[in-house]
C-alpha cells in the first residue's frame, strides 16, 4: 500500500509537468490550427535558460524562482517572435506547411542550443527550501515533487479563470470554436494569435524550467517531450485544457505503474492507449469537432491537367540523366543517387494518401520498416534470393496498411495522423524488443544483394528501375478513375457517397497501395544498406518523408520527387561541410517555406501558369 501511494504521487508530479507543456500546445492548436513541432524545443529552451539564470543569479529562493519565471517569460517572447516573423507570413498556405516551418525551427534551436550550452548534460541546482523529503505512509517523498503536484491543478484553475472570466479568454474560446466567425465579428486575429503563442510558449518554458532540480538538461529532452505532449493533447481532445489535464493524469499514472505491471510494453503503452481512445472516441476524451476544420489538413488540389510540353522535356532530360549517372558520377555520388531514388519512392507513397487522399500520416515509416524487415528476414532466415525478399516486402507492408485502414475509417485530419504515429510506435517497439526475431537494437546484418546486383552501378539501375516504375504506377493511379474517386472523398465525402462512391473502401485501398509502395522502398533500402534496424520504423524517418512531400509540394504529383531530391541532397551536402548542419538545414527549410509556401513544384507550376497567362492551378 505504501509503495502504491508513492508511485501514485510520482505519477501526479509527472502529470503536472506534462500538463504544462500539453496545455500550451492544446491552446495554440485550438486557436491557430498549427501543429507546432517547435513546442518541444521551447520546453528544452525553458530548461536551458532557467539553468543559465539560476547559476548566475544570487543563490536563494529569489534567484531560483526568479530564474524559473524569467526563463518562462523569455520563452514566451521567443514563441511570439516565431508567430510574428515566420508563421504569420504563411497562414494562407496549407496548414501542414506551417508544421514544416516549425520543424525547421526545431533544427535551428537544437544546433543553437548545442552552440551555446555545449553537448554535455547539465545538472541544475536544487530548489531552496524544498531539498528535503516528507514521510508518506512510511516512505520518503521529495518536497519538490509535492510542489509540482500542486502546480498542475493551480495552473488549470488559473487557465479556467482566464478563459471564462476575462474578455480575452472569451475571444480565445470563440476563435477555438469558429475562428472564421470570430474574424467576421471583428476579432483581430493577428494580435490574438500572437498572444496565444506567447501564452502557450510560456507554459512550455515553465514546464521545462521546473525540471531544473528533477533531471539533467540535454539536447534530446525537447523531442521526447513534444511527442508525449501530442499524445496528451489528442487523447484529451484538441483545444480542451481540462481534457489535457485528464489525459496527462492518465498517461503519467500509466507510466508510473505500467513499468511495474507491463514492463514489456512500457515503451508503447501510451500509444496503445491513444490508439484505443481514438478508435472509440475519435475526437478524444473531452474534445469536440472543430467548426470549419477540414477533414484533411491539406488544402484541396485543383483539377489535374496533362503535363505541359516543358514538363515533358524536363522529364525526358531527367530520364537520360538517370541512365547516364553511373558513367558521370563517382562511387560516393552514385551511392547518394541510389539512396535518393529509393527515398523518392518512399515520399511518393506518402504523397499518394496525403495529396489525392488528404490523409496525413505521422507514422509512414512503419510500412517502410516492415518492408525492410520482411525482405531481411526472408533473405537471412529462409536463405531466399533477393528477388523473393523484394516481392515479400510490399506484400507484408501492404497487408499492414490495409489492416490499419480498416481501423482508421472514422478518423481524419490530425486525429488520423496521430493514430498513424501510434501504429508506427507499436511496430517500432515490436522490432526493438522482439530480439529473437528482429535482433533488437542490434538489427539484422548481412543483408546484401547477390553478385549480379552487388556492383554500385548494378544496384543503382535496379533501384531506379523499381522506384521509377512504382512512382509511375502511383502517378497513373492518381490520374485514373480511382484517383478521382479518392479526391472526391477528400473534397466532398457526403457528395461522393451520394453518387455511389464507397469513400471508406477507397481510402482503405489507398492506404494499402501506399503502404505496399513504402514497403518496396524499405526492401530496396535493406539490401542497399546491408542491414535493418528499428530506426527504420522510427518517428524521425516518418518526419523525413513528411518533410519531403511538403517541401516539394503536396498538391503536385511531381512534388514528392522534387522534395526527396532537394531534402536528401541538401542534407547530404550539409553534413559533409559543417558540424552545425541542422542549423543550416533548418534555415534552408524555413527560407524555402517562406519563398514557396505551396512547395517547390507548386511554385514552379504557378510560375508557368503566369507566363502562359493561364489561371493558376496548384497541381500537376
Amino acid at each position: 500500500m505504501e509503495f502504491v501511494a508513492v508511485q501514485f504521487l510520482n505519477g501526479l508530479a509527472s502529470a503536472s509537468s506534462l500538463f504544462l507543456v500539453a496545455s500550451g500546445l492544446s491552446i495554440i492548436f485550438g486557436v491557430t490550427r498549427i501543429v507546432n513541432f517547435a513546442h518541444g524545443s521551447f520546453y528544452m529552451l525553458g530548461a536551458y535558460m532557467a539553468w543559465t539564470l539560476a547559476t548566475r543569479l544570487s543563490a536563494g529562493p529569489l534567484g531560483f524562482w526568479g530564474a524559473i519565471i524569467g526563463a518562462a517569460l523569455a520563452v514566451g517572447v521567443l514563441g511570439a517572435a516565431l508567430e510574428v516573423t515566420i508563421l504569420r507570413r504563411i497562414y494562407r498556405a496549407p496548414e501542414m506547411f506551417q508544421l514544416l516551418a516549425t520543424f525547421g525551427v526545431v533544427l535551428v534551436v537544437e544546433d543553437l542550443a548545442l552552440l551555446i550550452w555545449g553537448p554535455a548534460d547539465l545538472l541544475g541546482p536544487r530548489a531552496p527550501g524544498l531539498r528535503g523529503a516528507v514521510d508518506i505512509f512510511g516512505q520518503r517523498f521529495p518536497e519538490y515533487e509535492l510542489l509540482l503536484i500542486a502546480i498542475g491543478p493551480l495552473v488549470l484553475v488559473l487557465l479556467w479563470l482566464l478563459f471564462y472570466r476575462t474578455r480575452w479568454g472569451t475571444l480565445v474560446r470563440a476563435a477555438t470554436e469558429d475562428r472564421e466567425m470570430a474574424a467576421a465579428l471583428g476579432v483581430d486575429q493577428r494580435r490574438l494569435f500572437t498572444a496565444v503563442f506567447f501564452l502557450g510558449s510560456v507554459l512550455a518554458g515553465l514546464g521545462g524550467a521546473l525540471q531544473l532540480p528533477r533531471e539533467t538538461i540535454n539536447l534530446n529532452m525537447g523531442f521526447a517531450t513534444v511527442v508525449e505532449a501530442f499524445v496528451v493533447v489528442v487523447v484529451g481532445g484538441l483545444g480542451s485544457v481540462p481534457g489535457a489535464y485528464l489525459a496527462a493524469f492518465l498517461i503519467a499514472e500509466l507510466h508510473a505503474f505500467g513499468i511495474l505491471v507491463f514492463p514489456k510494453i512500457t515503451l508503447v503503452l501510451i500509444f496503445l492507449v491513444m490508439a484505443v481512445v481514438l478508435i472509440v472516441r475519435p475526437h478524444g476524451l473531452l474534445g469536440r469537432p472543430f467548426v470549419g476544420l477540414p477533414a484533411s489538413v491539406v488544402s484541396p488540389a485543383a483539377v489535374l491537367r496533362p503535363s505541359s510540353p516543358a514538363a515533358r522535356w524536363v522529364g525526358a532530360i531527367g530520364f537520360v540523366a538517370l541512365l547516364a549517372a553511373p558513367f558521370a558520377l563517382g562511387d560516393y555520388a552514385l551511392t547518394v543517387a541510389t539512396e535518393i531514388a529509393i527515398l523518392v519512392l518512399f515520399a511518393a507513397s506518402l504523397h499518394f494518401i496525403m495529396g489525392p487522399g488528404g490523409m496525413v500520416s505521422f507514422g509512414h515509416a512503419a510500412y517502410f520498416g516492415l518492408g525492410a524487415y520482411a525482405a531481411a528476414l526472408v533473405a537471412s532466415r529462409l536463405a531466399a534470393p533477393m528477388v523473393a525478399g523484394l516481392f515479400v516486402a510490399p506484400v507484408v507492408a501492404g497487408l499492414a496498411g490495409a489492416a490499419f485502414g480498416w481501423f482508421s475509417g472514422r478518423l481524419s485530419g490530425v486525429y488520423l495522423a496521430m493514430l498513424t504515429l501510434a501504429f508506427a510506435q507499436i511496430c517500432w517497439s515490436v522490432a526493438f524488443q522482439w530480439a529473437e526475431l528482429t535482433g533488437g537494437d542490434n538489427g539484422i546484418l548481412g543483408v546484401w544483394p547477390p553478385a549480379w546486383a552487388a556492383p554500385a552501378a548494378a544496384y543503382y539501375y535496379l533501384a531506379v528501375a523499381l522506384s521509377l516504375s512504382a512512382v509511375l504506377l502511383l502517378r497513373r493511379a492518381i490520374r485514373a478513375p480511382f484517383g478521382y474517386a479518392l479526391r472526391a472523398g477528400r473534397d466532398a465525402p457526403l457528395r461522393a457517397e451520394a453518387i455511389g462512391i464507397d469513400v471508406a473502401a477507397t481510402r482503405r485501398i489507398a492506404f494499402a497501395v501506399a503502404a505496399g509502395s513504402a514497403g518496396l522502398a524499405g526492401g530496396l533500402f535493406a539490401f542497399f544498406k546491408g542491414s535493418v534496424f528499428p530506426t527504420y520504423l522510427s518517428i524521425p524517418r516518418s518526419v523525413d518523408g513528411l518533410l519531403m512531400v511538403l517541401l516539394g509540394g503536396v498538391n503536385s504529383v511531381s512534388g514528392p520527387v522534387i522534395g526527396a531530391i532537394v531534402y536528401t541532397g541538401l542534407g547530404e551536402q550539409l553534413v559533409r561541410f559543417t558540424d552545425y548542419w541542422r542549423l543550416a538545414m533548418g534555415v534552408a527549410i524555413i527560407a524555402l517555406v517562406l519563398a514557396f509556401p505551396e512547395g517547390i513544384a507548386g511554385f514552379a507550376a504557378r510560375l508557368a501558369d503566369r507566363r502562359r497567362g493561364a489561371p493558376a492551378e496548384d497541381a500537376r
